[in-house]
């Protein structure tokens, strides 16, 4: 059996991993589609601050990790499949044949139509030769200006204070973080990080970007306010990459669909990651969860289902975010924003940097938001992702809702 595994971050090289382990007689080949070894984004941030270097970047750091698993690898960019012959087509012209197909392709950054963006000066922070660029252009007093404030563009924004710059973010929402933080908690996220120093712009985007004469860049807001800047970061979300699969009988929406065994609308092809849409925990409405935690249960789940052992499934995708503004920890899971007919409360005690927010429907649990409740955000997790029944907890939650550890607690012992 020949397992070809299209992307190699955290879910495709999890899944070579574990079909290595379950069917030591198969062929396994990962594909990137850099020239880099395979290595996490998400410790992009950490190579701009100076905490690591590139090789820290790196997903496994043995020399020789994956020929000693006999994980064959190539470089490639898939650009079409042929569902019916089973093979792929890449950029260079080669093809591959598969007998059991992995798409874990990730996402790629959006680059909004805005007139200027093309310019040298102009980056998105998603890749490694991304931060390269990024290292030369953001020097200790350098002006950058950030385009976006969700997940990505606030991780970043430690390394590049970090880094010495004058920092600009200017952020279409009404608040930092707006698609998993509530009104209160995004707007608490705002005010501490412009306590840090940098100058955040809500409600306001990028109209044009130019080359300027005091500056590389003279870049337009759409408050009609122009900003000398010497690099522009472009944060402003992903997008799955799906592009070769037009065409083919591999359903799309935002993302591959898959089912709950993380297959495909197509027997034997598989997708996981960033750019499988799977049911969520709740109502079974398909979702993409671009998180690594989510990316590595449904790497094992598709792996052990390529290996033909046995039928493993996904007990449903559950939105989680864990995030870190200078300082400022906030989480988020499951559906923070509430339900219709459901109910919640909320606390803030912004002077102590502490906030809490949750969401029921009946007496489970279903979503969270959270500032500085670091210690126990474990239980929040544990609450929401297993739909524990509260009985009485509910009512003392409602009342006090920083008691969530404790409500974790008594809801695993019977008869509390």
């Amino acid at each position: 059996m020949k397992h070809l595994i299209l992307g190699n971050g955290p879910a495709g090289v999890l899944a070579a991993e574990t079909l290595r382990h379950l069917a030591p007689d198969d062929e396994i080949l990962l594909v990137g589609s850099e020239a880099e070894p395979p290595y996490s984004r998400m410790a992009i941030p950490y190579l701009l601050e100076g905490s690591i270097d590139e090789s820290g970047t790196y997903l496994r750091k043995s020399a020789g990790h994956y020929d000693g698993l006999r994980i064959r690898q190539r470089q490639g960019r898939a650009v079409a499949l042929n569902t019916e012959q089973q093979t792929v087509l890449f950029a260079d012209g080669q093809f591959e044949a598969y007998d059991r197909l992995l798409i874990a392709t990730g996402s790629r950054p959006v680059r909004p139509p805005i007139p200027g963006i093309d310019l040298p000066q102009v980056q998105t922070c998603w890749t490694l030769d991304d931060a390269r660029a990024i290292a030369r252009l953001a020097r200790p007093g350098a002006r950058v200006l950030q385009l976006g404030a969700g997940f990505i563009g606030c991780i970043i924004m430690q390394a590049l204070t970090r880094r010495g710059v004058q920092l600009t973010v200017v952020e279409l929402g009404d608040r930092l973080v707006p698609r998993m933080m509530t009104p209160a908690a995004g707007g608490m996220i705002k005010r501490w990080v412009e306590k840090q120093g940098v100058r955040v712009l809500t409600r306001a985007g990028v109209d044009f970007i130019a080359q300027g004469e005091e500056a590389p860049l003279t870049v337009t807001l759409s408050t009609g306010e122009k900003l000398a800047c010497d690099l522009l970061i472009v944060a402003a979300g992903v997008a799955p990459n799906v592009a070769f699969l037009e065409g083919t009988r591999v359903h799309v929406a935002k993302g591959v669909l898959v089912d709950d065994s993380m297959q495909t609308s197509v027997a034997g092809i598989y997708a996981a990651g960033d750019v499988a849409e799977a049911p969520d925990l709740y109502a079974g409405r398909h979702l993409v969860a671009a998180i690594q935690p989510n990316a590595a249960d449904q790497a094992r789940i598709a792996a052990v289902n390529m290996a033909g052992q046995r039928k493993a499934r996904m007990k449903g995708v559950l939105a989680i975010n864990v995030l870190d503004s200078l300082g400022m920890i906030s989480s988020s899971f499951g559906e923070w924003q509430g339900v219709a007919g459901g109910d919640g409360v909320e606390q803030v005690d912004e002077r102590n940097g502490r906030y809490i927010s949750l969401q029921f429907d009946g007496e489970v649990l279903i979503g969270a938001t959270a500032i500085g409740l670091t210690e126990h955000v474990g239980a929040l997790r544990g609450l929401i992702q297993g739909r524990m029944k509260l009985g009485a907890w509910k009512r003392r939650l409602l009342e006090t809702p920083t008691r969530f550890a404790d409500a974790f607690i008594a809801c695993q012992r019977p008869n509390s």
